[in-house]
């Protein structure tokens, strides 16, 4: 579903005074956060809802918000499409390092319906040149992003579908913060390149081990524990390595605002 810009299924709102439950801007002192402010624009996707499609200008950066998730979709050859990594409220989607309006090379596309804060690449271009700590925390999160994606690379090339789905489902909670994650089996198994018979198998293991209970529309994790037991060390790799290159950009907790929400030891996976 291609959204234009300010097509009002997705309605657009004026410019906000808080984070919005998005980790990454909360990090900011409120003064750099105040070189933002003023060009941040609320907007409101459902799930299918495309940001950008390969080739296109990436003119905006998108902060996820609360419960929202996006994932970056690569196209193949034969029309199948595979996600090679999501975000959600710890990070944001379009030119971070670069200086914009260069092409997208995946799609980008939103799982989870939900908020998410839009601002305009040269507007962040510009604050970065006011403030070196804002754009070292933007290059850190850069960094970041890019050892996710080398986990998800050699997490698909190496570990079980049972495993991967699991991965998946327990990155989801953590982004989130909700034990519910509305999205439908087809929509996980497209994410994962297997037909969705293969995800209906593994969620019934999933289930009968106490770990989830999908639902129409929905899957709800009941136990996080046991569910962790069951997907491979990936996602627990990419959140130390979240942890080590993020923590310490702002490090005296004065100085850290939140900007509406609580915020520990900087952005990271978790509330």
């Amino acid at each position: 579903m291609r959204l234009n810009e300010e097509d009002q299924t997705g309605s657009s709102g004026g410019a906000v005074a808080s984070s919005g439950g998005n980790n990454l801007l909360g990090a900011l002192r409120p003064a750099d956060f105040a070189l933002l402010r003023a060009h941040l624009k609320r907007i409101d996707r459902p799930a299918g809802a495309v940001l950008y499609e390969p080739g296109d200008d990436v003119r905006h950066v998108y902060f996820p918000c609360g419960q929202t998730l996006v994932s970056f979709m690569v196209l193949l050859e034969d029309g199948k499409q595979v996600e090679i990594t999501s975000i959600g409220r710890e990070g944001a989607v379009g030119g971070i390092v670069s200086q914009g309006r260069l092409p997208a090379f995946a799609r980008a596309v939103v799982q989870m319906e939900g908020p998410l804060l839009r601002l305009d690449g040269g507007e962040l271009e510009r604050a970065k040149e006011i403030s070196p700590p804002l754009r070292n925390l933007f290059a850190r999160y850069a960094d970041c992003l890019l050892a996710q994606v080398f986990q998800s690379v050699a997490c698909n090339a190496t570990h079980s579908i049972d495993q991967r789905t699991a991965k998946w489902l327990l990155a989801a909670h953590d982004r989130t913060g909700d034990d519910t994650l509305r999205l439908t089996q087809e929509q996980l198994a497209a994410m994962l390149a297997v037909g969705r018979p293969y995800i209906s198998r593994v969620l019934g293991e999933m289930k009968a081990a106490g770990a989830v209970e999908p639902r129409r529309g929905r899957i709800r994790i009941t136990d996080s524990e046991r569910l962790r037991g069951l997907c491979c060390g990936c996602h627990a790799a990419v959140k130390r390595h979240f942890d080590e290159v993020l923590s310490g950009v702002y490090p005296r907790a004065n100085e850290v605002a939140g900007h509406g929400m609580v915020i520990t030891n900087g952005p990271s996976f978790r509330p």
